[in-house]
């Protein structure tokens, strides 16, 4: 197992969410891979943790990569939020990604978790992707 690939992964869906023009019309230039210092715009996209397992077989080292893409909305409903995370879905589920290091096998959508944050003041939506790499 190596999570070598991990960084050539997470560079390449920054990538195609930056450069998708469904997630640019959501939330415009607010996808981050790090949160920015001071305020944060009312609707943004973000990358978040991981977990990692391996997936190694006779062909070489793999892992499955499980890792979190969140819409966080100040908006007091999910409407624009929902509108979003359909957008990140659109790009990611079943990506055809180049990784500078590594391949990717797959790439799939997993699941969401859609909810209310502070107090109810802001919402969010989790969604869980999972991707399977190779590395080569």
């Amino acid at each position: 197992m190596s999570y070598a690939v991990s960084a050539a992964l997470q560079g390449a869906v920054f990538t195609a969410l930056i450069n998708d023009p469904g997630v640019t019309t959501a939330v415009g230039d607010a996808v981050f891979d790090a949160l920015p210092v001071g305020a944060l715009p009312s609707l943004y996209v973000s990358l978040g943790p991981e977990t990692v397992r391996v997936a190694d077989d006779k062909t070489g080292s793999g892992a499955v990569h499980l890792f979190v893409i969140s819409v966080v909305t100040e908006t007091s409903g999910f409407s624009a939020a929902k509108t979003a995370a359909g957008a990140v879905c659109d790009v990611l589920h079943d990506a055809d990604l180049s990784l500078d290091r590594g391949r990717l096998v797959s790439l799939r959508f997993e699941r969401a978790r859609a909810g209310k944050i502070d107090k109810g003041a802001r919402r969010k939506i989790d969604l869980i992707f999972r991707a399977r790499v190779e590395d080569e």
